[in-house]
């Protein structure tokens, strides 16, 4: 019996399944992809890590911040790969800032840490490009 808490192709279709809910704005598709004791790093914030986002109900108002701040985002051309409890996602983020108008894109990388075959740690990296 494969253990889908630690094999790597189980761990890259949480992948996958975690940025197919991105594009569908489903954050309840989302949060069954995290672990219970769950983080996210934003791109963007005060702190060294970004904005940090910790436990569950953080972690969900965080990603509802994505779509609030570009109601039209899209995480598109996906890459992904697992080595270990480790995960990384490589995409380019596009959307419209919902306060000026302005269009965001740019590459980007998520890197994961896995527990129980959920995500632990989403650690969120943007290039800093200028929006148009």
């Amino acid at each position: 019996m494969t253990d889908t808490t630690t094999d790597p192709a189980a761990l890259l279709a949480l992948l996958h399944r975690f940025s197919d809910a991105w594009n569908r704005h489903d954050l309840d598709a989302l949060m069954d992809c995290m672990d219970a004791e769950c983080e996210f790093h934003a791109v963007a914030g005060p702190d060294v890590l970004g904005r940090s986002f910790i436990r569950r109900d953080a972690v969900r108002e965080g990603f509802a911040l994505a779509w609030q701040t570009c109601p039209d985002a899209t995480w598109l051309d996906g890459v992904h790969f697992i080595s270990g409890d480790r995960g990384v996602s490589e995409t380019t983020f596009s959307g419209t800032r919902a306060a000026d108008g302005k269009r965001i894109e740019a590459r980007m990388v998520d890197v994961f840490t896995f527990r129980h075959g959920h995500i632990a740690v989403k650690n969120a990296f943007r290039k800093d490009r200028p929006a148009q």
